[in-house]
């Protein structure tokens, strides 16, 4: 009976020993196993942002690869930049949600090329991901051809020059066609015959030189009692415009219209109501900003055709947001904006007063 009982000893014993053997072996098996993996984390989900206000082009459902960053060139020398920059700034607030910074950057006061191309040269170098830009000149193009070649795709809006280059699109005003449309109001207010003086912006600058040329080649073609007293430049100053207006109705002082290609065109209205002439002399010219709406309201501006500067300041960053996460191109090569024309009669119902 006592070696039955030493011998039952001895088995649990062993028994006790095999088992602790076991768990731990069982323990370091589990520690030595990897631990489980990790779901993979969800991709970020594409914002649901809206357009804002004046914005035409919404960006892609789908988020880039990288954060990136879009140069945005513009100039400040009168008003009409304004609701330009106020357009890149609206991208800039709406493409922050797509991982995507706009810097809006200001080329200089005065339109050269040579501001341009040290303004896309710098850019160039920061190694931006995309430019918009306003070339506005000839000289322009090899600037952009080589910010292309360096895989930095360029996008134009506003004006650009008569040489192609290989930037993605062009979105802006089809300026002859505005010049025409200009031609044929300048035709009814005149009834036909009377003297016109023209301001420019700048000679040399294809986007003046257009508007410029499609009104004139309309009132040469269709309206010869039009006579054209003189064409001017005021490098886009309403302070010149003011001084040009004045000399010309003093040289004519049966004058009916004033027609500003391009920035300034309130100084020439300024100076037909200091000189009492509402009514009887015009201005003719582009943009509904509220420096030209306010004497659209007096009567001295009879016409301001529409070129969009906070769509095309919008609308251009999101166009190249759109190619540069999902490889979507315009699908035209130039992208024309609507030549809405303001005048007395309907002014007050495109810009009710608050």
């Amino acid at each position: 009976m006592k070696r039955i009982l030493v011998l039952i000893s001895v088995i649990l014993t062993l028994t006790m020993v095999f088992t602790a053997c076991t768990v731990k072996n069982t323990s370091d098996a589990a520690a030595q196993q990897p631990a489980p993996t990790e779901e993979k984390k969800e991709e970020a989900k594409v914002p649901v942002v809206e357009v804002p206000k004046g914005g035409n082009v919404k960006a892609v459902d789908q988020l880039p690869s990288k954060p990136l960053r879009i140069a945005f060139l513009s100039f400040q020398n009168n008003p009409f930049w304004f609701p330009v920059r106020d357009g890149a700034n609206a991208a800039k607030d709406y493409l922050k949600n797509y991982n995507t910074t706009v810097d809006y950057i200001v080329m200089g006061d005065d339109l050269t090329a040579d501001r341009v191309v040290a303004a896309m040269e710098t850019a160039i170098a920061k190694q931006y991901d995309a430019i918009a830009v306003v070339p506005i000149f000839d000289g322009t193009e090899n600037v952009i051809d080589k910010a292309t070649a360096a895989g930095i795709p360029v996008f134009n809006f506003i004006a650009e020059g008569s040489k192609p280059s290989k930037r993605i699109a062009f979105l802006g005003q089809d300026a002859y066609a505005a010049g025409q449309l200009a031609g044929q109001t300048i035709e009814k207010i005149t009834g036909g015959s009377g003297k016109v003086g023209v301001i420019t912006g700048y000679f040399g600058a294809t986007q003046h030189e257009n508007r410029m040329n499609g009104a004139l080649d309309y009132l040469k073609d269709k309206v010869p009692g039009v006579q054209v007293v003189g064409k001017y430049e005021n490098k886009d100053k309403a302070e010149t415009a003011y001084t040009l207006t004045k000399d010309m109705l003093t040289a004519n002082p049966d004058l009916k219209v004033v027609y500003v290609t391009a920035g300034g065109p309130f100084g020439a209205a300024k100076a037909i109501q200091d000189l009492k002439l509402t009514g009887k002399v015009g201005v003719v010219c582009y943009d509904h900003i509220p420096e030209n709406i306010q004497y659209v309201r007096s009567g001295e501006v009879v016409a301001a055709i529409a070129q969009d500067p906070f769509g095309q300041g919008f609308d251009s960053c999101v166009y190249l947001y759109n190619y540069l996460a999902a490889g979507q191109k315009p699908e035209k090569d130039f992208i024309p904006v609507r030549l809405d024309v303001l005048t007395p009669e309907n002014v007050n119902t495109l810009y009710p007063e608050k």
